[in-house]
């Protein structure tokens, strides 16, 4: 049985969410996948840098995290976590820090660093594949490493590898949809006759939306997972820049309910598609109606279409944010990982 050593850096909400997760089903990967592991790393810039060779005690680091104590006693004590990609022994980098779609890092330097070194990489952080896809996938190729990003689009719900893997063959025209759960709850509260304020202050009352929601409404978040799916399931070659943004601060009460007397709704929609041999993207709110799938797709739910050759549209529902959602596509990327080494 093949023994994965594992590094994470970033231990906040996601990283304890796959700590979790690991914590608990130890034993059923190990019987059902033949998979077994030891952390041996963690760093997080509030919690520290710690490495232990004999692997860390995921127990005791949860729970020194509750307790808002240090990971200092559970190992080595290293700088940063640059120290620890660059300079431990370790197969597998979690890469879990927050997102930058500005100039990519951390995030863009982790992986950059651990796939030239060999390691493989799995991430649910958007930036650096938003931005800079085909220099990683590249990095990655020439050093004999895996690099896997499930959870940077739907979070736990599958839409990469199943574009991927399950959808092989077909060829895609389109690919469209709620790609925030954050803004696609404030536009169904709206519909129930709150004003953008009062739904933005339901959201981050709810937890749904930060103090800050410029990510959400302004349609960032989405944009970085439009330019991912367009860039890796589509083949494009697109940047930030290419893509056309607006967010859902400039709809109105009125707007929304204009809407509804003409059987439609308001949805926060990207979308890809091929046009004169290229592939180009967008971000904007969209009236849809009934007709339309994402019409039915309420609160915090998220939703892709794909529209393909062979079998026409196939459509994804799911959450696309949570702890142990994006902890879980991070265990299925290192499935995934530890399958594909096994058939080397």
């Amino acid at each position: 049985m093949t023994k994965y050593r594992i590094a994470i850096v970033g231990f906040g909400v996601v990283g304890r969410g796959i700590g979790s997760i690991l914590h608990d089903k130890r034993e059923f990967l190990k019987s059902r996948y033949d998979f077994d592991f030891d952390v041996v790393g963690i760093s997080d810039l509030i919690w520290g840098t710690v490495y232990d060779p004999g692997g860390i005690d995921l127990g005791k680091a949860l729970d020194l995290v509750s307790k808002k104590e240090k990971l200092d006693p559970l190992g080595k004590v290293l700088p940063d976590s640059l120290a620890m990609i660059r300079e431990t022994d370790y197969d597998i980098l979690l890469e879990i820090t927050p997102t930058n779609m500005e100039t990519g890092d951390p995030g863009y330097s982790h992986i950059k660093e651990a796939l030239k070194r060999g390691k493989h990489v799995a991430t649910t952080n958007k930036g650096p594949i938003a931005l800079y896809y085909r220099e990683l996938s590249e990095l990655a190729v020439q050093n004999n490493a895996e690099l896997r990003f499930e959870g940077t689009v739907l979070s736990g719900t599958p839409v990469i590898n199943m574009a991927l893997k399950d959808l092989a063959g077909c060829e895609f025209s389109e690919i469209r949809g709620i790609l925030n759960g954050t803004t696609n709850f404030i536009l169904t509260e709206m519909e129930k006759g709150k004003s953008y304020e009062e739904a933005l202050k339901e959201a981050q009352r709810l937890g749904y939306a930060e103090a800050k929601p410029d990510a959400d409404v302004e349609g960032w978040d989405a944009m970085a997972k439009i330019i991912i799916m367009a860039n890796v399931v589509m083949g494009g070659d697109i940047s930030r820049d290419d893509v056309p943004r607006t967010g859902i601060t400039g709809l109105t009460i009125e707007d929304v309910e204009n809407a509804r007397k003409a059987g439609k709704k308001w949805k926060l929609v990207g979308r890809a598609w091929r046009e004169g041999g290229k592939v180009k993207a967008e971000v904007a709110p969209m009236e849809v109606d009934p007709d339309d799938f994402l019409y039915h797709v309420q609160g915090v739910l998220n939703a892709v279409v794909f529209s393909t050759d062979i079998i026409g549209d196939v459509t994804v529902v799911g959450r696309g944010a949570g702890s142990k959602e994006a902890g879980y596509a991070l265990l299925t990327d290192m499935l995934d990982i530890h399958r594909k080494l096994k058939g080397r």
